[in-house]
């Protein structure tokens, strides 16, 4: 079992360590002569901040142990971090980073001292993980600025300080409270005109993390940001324009708890020209060490390493301006090259200056074969054994950056992969699966009513036709991007909705059971319970975020604009709380609207075939009530089935372009095998540079 406890906000992390309470003891004292037979311990319950917090360092360390797993951070050992203080005006003065004389805005935090030009230059001089820690937690502006070249391992070193500070606080428990928990977001997506820092930031926590789900989700994510209890690592200055990027600049001044901002050296340069983020220190990832290089490429390889491989290496530490050399200067090349190149290829290929006579055309030999190499099966590596072969891998990875490229964009998002092939093919499958089906019940009722057999073969006929043309119609919307739903179980069921639905039941139950007894033909309150089931969960669904299940459905009258107010009025905090990946949300997509979908349909047959076999008998009630009940079902389930659509989206794509079938299955792949990364529900490629080379 983890040492984890399964309570949201309660946790441990193995012997030693509290759960659930703080312990302020123990106090032991006497009774009676001599007598030490009482020990009291004091406990003291978690508050609310506390809770959310640890909750969310719980999340947040497992989310990035995996993900720095997947990007080859921890195995093998990575690359040093290095960084210097940078000579380049980006930021401000150097006293107003250490805020020495001047009273600090962060203290340090527990167990570090504050970080001063005397103990920055001795830092400086170690420049390694540990230190960058100690200048990240010791810096009194609580503004810290990591620029560097492209692939200058700005994000990697992102990662590993984030782990730092997680196991950091971990180990000061009992401080924990002033230690911020550390958040890795890309800024993509933010408007400062609109929104300030605290609100964008909360509301990407509650697009990452279900513990922030929801309205009063985000005010919680609010409030502990507020406090200083979340500290804010941002990526991707970069990527953004110009304008927009010196506006983020100047909104993320007013931010109340510890940034450590990301931005490639050329990008910083210019925004700095129009703004600065004031009290920022600014670091600099130099160039790898070539011995650090040596060691990382050697590392795991056979002892005496094989001759091209000391070739290699030679080259690499006697001739510092070799091609090569200047090449493996950077951590995303340097990894490329271990990941692309076994103990017995011919990496000594690369020395050859007429095959490569710039560093760029190693650079683009590496992107050109790292596909085909983390697809290639190697001993030692068990994963690499899949069922893809290295030519469909390409093939699939060069079309999904193509079609990135063209979008303009760097984020790959599932939902809006039914939008890259035609809606037709799928409307009319859907069409022919739903129609003739709901026509055979439609018309088998009439039969088994009035005995005739044109007359049940036309309403059948009618039925299919109009089953499945308002099928056709409603996967059609399918054809534009849509947004990407957010409700969870939590959401759906919350504590206002299930009042309500209880409510109704309570009122249609008792409705039903008072109206036949004034007819003098009274019926058992259970029954009347079972009648009217439908009624209360109907409300709860239209009630919650739930009324997408039913809209479309004869339970979905009123789903629209009239319960708007209501479903805004509750949104408690989501308690089992996880990091959402890509390959989850569509998982969860699927199993929450099938799993409801069916629901609704059975409690509506629940109420319609008792009511109807009242009056026209049983065998004409189910079969209706099959009929009907199977619309329910249909709707939610198939037809506006986001994550369906994705999935039949998936078999077009493979018919028409050679991608696999299991489309998704292949991204979660390619994120495994550190082609892919995921940024809470989205992927993107390992780098730009890869997506734009595949994309060519």
């Amino acid at each position: 079992m983890d040492a984890r406890d399964e309570r949201p906000g309660l946790w441990s992390d193995g012997p030693k360590r509290l759960s659930g309470n703080v312990f302020n003891g123990p106090t032991a004292f006497t009774t009676g002569d001599n007598s030490p037979l009482s020990i009291h311990h004091h406990t003291t319950p978690l508050s609310r901040f506390d809770a959310a917090a640890d909750e969310l360092a719980r999340v947040v360390l497992a989310e990035w142990q995996k993900e720095a797993g997947y990007r080859r951070l921890l195995s093998p050992p990575p690359l040093p971090v290095r960084w210097q203080v940078t000579g380049r005006k980006v930021t401000g003065s150097l006293t107003g980073a250490t805020a020495e004389g001047t009273r600090a805005r962060f203290e340090p935090l527990p167990g570090l001292k504050q970080t001063t030009r005397e103990s920055l230059d001795d830092l400086s001089n170690c420049g390694d993980l540990n230190a960058l820690h100690e200048v990240y937690g010791g810096l009194a502006s609580g503004r810290l600025l990591l620029i560097g070249l492209p692939a200058a391992g700005k994000t990697a070193a992102a990662v590993l300080l984030l782990l730092e500070a997680l196991e950091y606080r971990a180990s000061h428990l009992d401080v924990r409270e002033r230690i911020p928990v550390p958040v890795l977001l890309g800024l993509d997506g933010w408007d400062p005109a609109r929104e300030s820092a605290v609100e964008w930031a909360a509301g990407r926590l509650s697009y990452k993390y279900t513990l922030f789900r929801g309205r009063k989700g985000r005010e919680l994510a609010c409030d502990l940001l507020e406090a200083g209890r979340i500290a804010l690592f941002l990526d991707g200055l970069d990527e953004v324009t110009g304008r927009l990027r010196a506006a983020m600049v100047s909104a993320l001044e007013s931010a109340p708890c510890r940034l450590v901002l990301l931005s490639r050296r050329k990008e910083a340069v210019l925004t700095s020209k129009k703004a600065r983020l004031s009290g920022a220190l600014a670091l600099e990832m130099p160039e790898v060490d070539p011995h650090d290089a040596a060691a990382y490429l050697l590392h795991n390889r056979s002892e005496p390493p094989p001759p091209a491989w000391r070739a290699l290496t030679r080259r690499l530490l006697n001739e510092p301006d070799s091609v090569v050399a200047r090449t493996l200067s950077r951590p995303l090349w340097i990894t490329l090259l271990h990941d692309v190149y076994g103990d017995d290829d011919s990496v000594d290929e690369l020395l050859d200056t007429v095959r490569f006579p710039h560093p760029l055309d190693i650079e683009n030999h590496l992107l050109d074969h790292v596909v085909t190499a983390a697809y290639t099966p190697r001993h030692g590596y068990p994963h690499r054994h899949a069922r893809h072969s290295p030519e469909t891998a390409e093939r699939t990875l060069r079309h999904l950056a193509t079609r990135l490229s063209e979008e303009g964009t760097r984020e790959l998002r599932w939902w809006y992969i039914p939008t890259w092939v035609a809606s037709r093919p799928r409307a009319v499958l859907l069409a022919a699966l739903v129609g003739p089906m709901f026509g055979a019940l439609s018309g088998l009722a009439w039969w088994y009513s009035q005995r005739e057999p044109l007359g049940a073969i036309l309403l059948g006929l009618f039925a299919a036709l109009g089953g499945a043309y308002t099928a056709g119609r409603l996967h059609e919307e399918f054809s534009e991007r849509q947004p990407l739903p957010s409700a969870g179980w939590r959401d759906v069921f919350t504590r206002f909705s299930v009042t309500v639905g209880l409510l109704i039941w309570a009122v249609s139950a008792g409705g039903l059971w008072y109206g036949y007894r004034l007819q003098e033909d009274p019926i058992p309150i259970w029954l009347c319970g079972i009648l009217t089931f439908v009624w209360g969960f109907a409300a709860t669904l239209v009630s919650g975020s739930g009324y997408g299940i039913v809209a479309g459905t004869l339970l979905g009258f009123g789903s629209g604009s009239s319960f708007a107010a209501l479903r805004k009025s509750d949104q408690p905090r989501v308690a089992d709380t996880r990091s959402i990946g890509p390959r989850d949300v569509w998982r969860h997509h699927i199993g929450l609207r099938l799993l409801l979908g069916l629901t609704a349909g059975t409690a509506f047959m629940l109420w319609y075939i008792p009511v109807t076999a009242h009056a026209f008998g049983w065998g004409y009630a189910t079969l209706a009530g099959l009929a009907v009940g199977s619309w329910t079902i249909f709707v939610p389930c198939l037809l506006r089935n986001l994550a369906i659509a994705t999935a039949l989206a998936a078999v077009q794509l493979s018919v028409k372009e050679g991608t696999p079938i299991r489309l998704m299955a292949f991204l979660e792949d390619a994120r495994r095998r550190n082609l892919l990364r995921a940024v809470g529900p989205v992927y993107e490629f390992r780098h730009a540079r890869l997506q734009d080379r595949l994309a060519r």
